[in-house]
């Protein structure tokens, strides 16, 4: 498969919106009208309970996975297999199958870097589980691990320009926190609790 139609394939796979077809599947409520609005891992794992959340988690890191692994397989290298990664995190973030209102691509980029730089990813899930069980904010854990995700990359991978695609797609899922940050700074966000 050429680097173009994988791009196409990626962005398809990540516009899947897992969370929403999860519910409807098991008849709860359309993610987009319970909680918090979102179609994430989060959301459902508020309103549809804790086996639908890890299931939609699941489903939205395979669809990172997916294409990343395809481009491997491929022999796409660098920022070009990190093209493909940010193809499918934008599939997430703006689906065209849902009016382009998707999720916040936290699962996503995570499956997307572990198959890309499965040690950057690892630390930086390091971070998410330091920060998440020190303050419990989900969307801390997530901006935190997002912000460091390009530095560890080039920590571990040393090349430039797969730093740069990871830069921005660090920016896109803190970006898509804009909210969230918006409650931090407030005091107003909800704390996670198993």
């Amino acid at each position: 498969m050429g680097l173009f139609l994988l791009l196409i394939f990626s962005y398809l796979v990540g516009a899947i919106p897992t969370g929403i077809i999860m519910t409807k599947i098991t008849g709860g409520e359309d993610l987009r009208t319970v909680g918090s609005g979102n179609i994430g891992a989060t959301n459902v794992y508020r309103t549809a309970g804790r086996k639908m959340g890890l299931v939609t988690l699941a489903g939205d890191s395979l669809k990172g996975i997916i294409p990343a692994l395809i481009a491997l397989v491929s022999g796409f290298q660098g920022a070009e297999l990190g093209m493909v990664g940010l193809m499918a995190l934008l599939g997430h973030c703006y689906p065209a199958y849902i009016n382009f209102k998707g999720g916040k691509g936290v699962a996503t980029a995570f499956g997307v870097f572990l198959v890309i730089s499965p040690g950057s990813i690892l630390l930086a899930l390091s971070l998410f589980l330091v920060v998440l069980g020190r303050w419990r904010y989900i969307s801390l854990a997530s901006i935190s691990a997002a912000a460091a995700l390009p530095y560890l990359v080039l920590l571990v991978e040393q090349q430039m320009m797969l730093f740069f695609v990871t830069f921005c797609m660090a920016a896109l899922v803190i970006y898509r926190h804009k909210e969230n940050i918006e409650r931090l700074l407030a005091k107003k966000e909800n704390k996670f609790s198993l």
